[in-house]
């Protein structure tokens, strides 16, 4: 009996055994060098004058509020778009699987092509601009500006697809049977969905979030190319101060990323297991 137990506690390490050590190779490794690079001087003394240079710096603290500005703008539009979406794709209409095929095309382009796409059609002077001329209109300026609404552009068209493709599956992933429950005891098809199905499909919204933020703020391809010229985000100044040979900066710069994205997933995932856990003392009374 003894050996059987022992047995099934060696097993759990062993089972898990190739997925941390994974992470530990190919994660843990390379994060643990960015951040002893982040800390060195090229003499070999250990500083912290690579990340004061960030915080102290108007460029690169500029760069940072850009960089969790490009990160969240896309994100917030994206799921606006990609909730209603998701609900639409659930139901069935004529041409649905040739819609759900070409929803899913901007999967495929490249970021760099994105940049350039936005350029050709939205660019002053470009495509729209010309469309829309004979018409009396002209299109403001969307590429390059302050704003960044041609780096929002390019990165709500890449994110649609892939958070919808999620809030998708964890909408279907919801029985049928818990939505008919809703409406038996009196719930309206809109208070069904808020109440009932968004807090079940909240994991799967939550990862979507997640997922998209990360690769938005970390983005370096469509920042550089439509956006604004005087506030560039960190991954962009990550490039300039590679090209400079300065790479604890570089190093610095990537861990600063890190931890603000990591910052987020905490705050999200706190945020929504506080709802998770309102909606089920909710449940409960």
């Amino acid at each position: 009996m003894s050996m059987l137990l022992r047995d099934r506690r060696m097993l759990l390490p062993l089972l898990l055994a190739p997925g941390v050590g994974y992470l530990l190779l190919f994660f843990g490794g390379p994060l643990a060098s960015a951040f002893i690079g982040s800390l060195r001087l090229e003499d070999g003394s250990f500083t912290l004058d690579w990340y004061s240079r960030i915080f102290t710096r108007p460029s690169m603290l500029r760069g940072l509020g850009t960089s969790i500005y490009f990160g969240v703008a896309p994100v917030v539009v994206s799921l606006l778009v990609s909730v209603p979406l998701s609900l639409a794709i659930r139901r069935h209409f004529v041409g649905r699987k040739l819609f759900s095929g070409l929803y899913k095309l901007p999967l495929a382009v490249p970021g760099i092509i994105v940049g350039l796409m936005i350029i050709v059609l939205f660019e002053r002077g470009g495509f729209i601009d010309r469309a829309i001329a004979p018409l009396g209109f002209g299109l403001p300026k969307l590429v390059r500006d302050d704003w960044g609404v041609g780096v929002i552009l390019a990165s709500v068209w890449k994110q649609i697809p892939f958070m919808t493709l999620i809030i998708t599956s964890a909408f279907a992933a919801i029985p049928e049977d818990i939505r008919f429950a809703g409406r038996t005891l009196g719930a309206s098809r809109l208070a069904t969905f808020f109440f009932v199905e968004v807090p079940l499909a909240m994991p799967g919204i939550t990862a979507a979030v997640l997922l998209t933020f990360i690769g938005s703020m970390g983005s370096y391809a469509i920042p550089d190319i439509v956006g604004p010229p005087t506030a560039r985000p960190l991954s962009v100044l990550m490039v300039e101060e590679f090209n400079l040979g300065r790479f604890p900066q570089v190093f610095a710069m990537g861990m600063v990323l890190s931890a603000f994205a990591v910052a987020v997933l905490v705050a999200y995932y706190t945020l929504t297991s506080r709802i998770g856990d309102a909606h089920g003392r909710g449940d409960a009374r």
